[in-house]
């Protein structure tokens, strides 16, 4: 069963050529949730914090979806989460956002887990990791330096940060339902691989033909480079850089491959996905 808003899209149409049952709801309408939830075995439930760049916002929306999930019924949810960062950075660590964040679009995430514990509703926490699917979506491919040689921006210093296909992700979900109850009440990292930015470089020369070079620019740097949610993002790749650890430690690609056996490296997500990328 396939949740969307607009149910004459042609994604949705596709998806009902496909097989899928499609039917219409929206995040901030719990009412609706319970309708597009009844009769279901589970859900994946999951906020999109781009599209506002609210806090209070996401908040609201898991806060929905947990209810409709306890008035339905659920047997299972996947909650699409990722850690507060506030239970774990220290306050004079990076700049507090928004009077009260460390990296907004994690730690509402992280504080809603609470609205399905509360729920009793039997929950699969998702971790999922920098999307590379950014490279096309989010303009965070190459762009050309000075000297004209491409450059690929990632705040990580040497640090290796998770990376995953965004298709993987909807796979990894699959294979926690199969395996029924056993995944309820844990947290499921799903990444792909972990690597450097140098890594990424390297891998974005070969796929592309064309020399790239990791630009390591620091995350106070990157979050003065002003546009909508760069503060927001030079305090995650901190993040990232800072409890490159603990982070990759439950994002764990065996185990991600062990519940999606299509698991995509960044090499093969590149070799599928190359010629997406602008290049500016």
């Amino acid at each position: 069963r396939a949740v969307t808003r607009d149910v004459n899209s042609d994604k949705a149409r596709a998806l009902a050529a496909a097989g899928a049952e499609v039917v219409a709801a929206d995040v901030d309408d719990a009412k609706s949730l319970e309708r597009a939830f009844a009769g279901a075995y589970g859900a994946y439930c999951v906020t999109f914090y781009w599209a506002h760049f609210t806090p209070q916002k996401e908040l609201d929306e898991a806060r929905s979806m947990a209810g409709a999930a306890k008035a339905a019924g659920l047997q299972h949810v996947i909650w699409s989460t990722l850690e507060d960062t506030r239970k774990i950075v220290p306050a004079d660590a990076m700049p507090t956002l928004m009077g009260k964040y460390k990296v907004p679009h994690f730690d509402a995430k992280g504080e809603a887990d609470r609205f399905f514990r509360d729920a009793g509703v039997p929950t699969t926490f998702l971790y999922a990791s920098y999307y590379w699917d950014n490279l096309i979506h989010f303009g965070a491919g190459p762009q050309k330096g000075a000297d004209g040689v491409l450059q690929f921006t990632l705040p990580t210093a040497n640090a290796k940060m998770a990376g995953v296909a965004a298709e993987d992700i909807g796979r990894v979900a699959y294979g926690i339902f199969k395996a029924g109850t056993r995944y309820v009440g844990q947290k499921v990292g799903a990444a792909g691989e972990h690597l450097t930015g140098a890594q990424m470089a390297a891998a974005l020369t070969r796929a592309l033909g064309r020399e790239v070079r990791h630009n390591a620019m620091t995350p106070e740097a990157y979050r003065a480079l002003g546009f909508p949610g760069a503060d927001d993002l030079g305090n995650m790749f901190q993040f990232y850089r800072d409890y490159e650890a603990p982070l990759n430690a439950l994002r764990d690609v065996a185990r991600s491959r062990a519940l999606n056996s299509a698991l995509l490296s960044f090499d093969a997500w590149l070799a599928k996905h190359k010629d997406r990328i602008p290049i500016a």
